[in-house]
């Protein structure tokens, strides 16, 4: 549809809708004056009625979820009010020449009293459901600007999710040792760390030297040491058992100096079996 077409659309709406607000203007006016209303009051009955039923249609389109849905039973409800009450203009001619009795709507007495509490509440009805559909229509955010907060969220859950902390796995160093070299240190284990996920451009702080209290007091041990307390442990052990994984445990040494132990303590075990064999 082109938009003079929606432009005369439009236009022919809003004719209709005042042609059909002065007619139910006209009855509304009538019934205000039954119940005890003055001209000024009278007057401005009608735009009670059916100005609410035009703000909560307005409401209901710009308002969503349960807000929407509480516009559209103020505008239903105001709707059958102004539906009754111009029926009952109609049906009482008495109302046209304003002949009728003050408050008096019908000749049962308890649609009487019915339909003037129905006429007398619907302005203090306006009142509390007209500031409250302003009140969430001010308050509303528009859908728009919720996804544009949603997407930003997501973005900014997505980057984190990207950015993950690699474990670190804990390792050991093993250190190579020469069965002819100097007493070796101890290896050293490297304790798992959380790795950022974005590296630091800041200098780091220099940590100084460790203090002595905080330094390992256990003495290294030379590997004529390890020999001997090996010698002393597997004494009894056959050779089968006589295992890197062994020695290792009793002695609670590195596998690589555990090895060393375990090749010195099978040569001696050799030399001792030629020996007696020779014997």
């Amino acid at each position: 549809m082109s938009r003079k077409a929606k432009i005369a659309l439009v236009l022919a709406l809003v004719a209709v809708v005042a042609m059909a607000f002065r007619v139910s203007w006209n009855a509304l006016r009538d019934v205000a004056k039954a119940i005890g209303a003055d001209g000024t009051g009278a007057n401005l009955y009608p735009f009670v009625v059916d100005g609410l039923m035009a703000l909560a249609l307005v409401a209901a389109l710009v308002l969503t979820g349960d807000a929407r849905q509480f516009a559209l039973r103020v505008l239903a409800a105001y709707t059958l009010a102004s539906l009754v009450l111009n029926y009952v203009h109609g049906l009482v001619p008495a109302l046209h020449s304003e002949s009728v009795d003050w408050g008096r709507l019908a000749d049962w007495n308890p649609a009487n009293w019915a339909l003037v509490l129905l006429a007398t509440s619907l302005p203090v009805g306006s009142i509390y459901f007209g500031s409250d559909l302003v009140a969430k229509v001010l308050h509303h955010r528009p859908a728009i600007e919720s996804d544009e907060q949603e997407s930003a969220q997501d973005a900014v859950n997505r980057s984190m999710s990207d950015q993950g902390e690699p474990a670190v796995e804990t390792a050991a160093l093993p250190v190579e040792v020469d069965s002819s070299s100097a007493p070796s240190v101890e290896p050293i284990e490297v304790r798992p760390q959380r790795v950022a996920a974005a590296e630091s451009t800041r200098p780091r702080r220099a940590t100084g030297r460790v203090p002595v209290a905080a330094r390992s007091t256990r003495p290294v041990r030379t590997e004529a040491e390890l020999l001997a307390e090996a010698r002393s442990l597997t004494e009894s052990w056959p050779v089968e058992k006589l295992t890197g994984e062994g020695i290792r445990k009793a002695l609670r040494t590195s596998p690589a100096r555990a090895r060393v132990v375990r090749e010195a303590l099978k040569a001696e075990r050799g030399r001792d079996t030629a020996v007696a064999v020779a014997g």
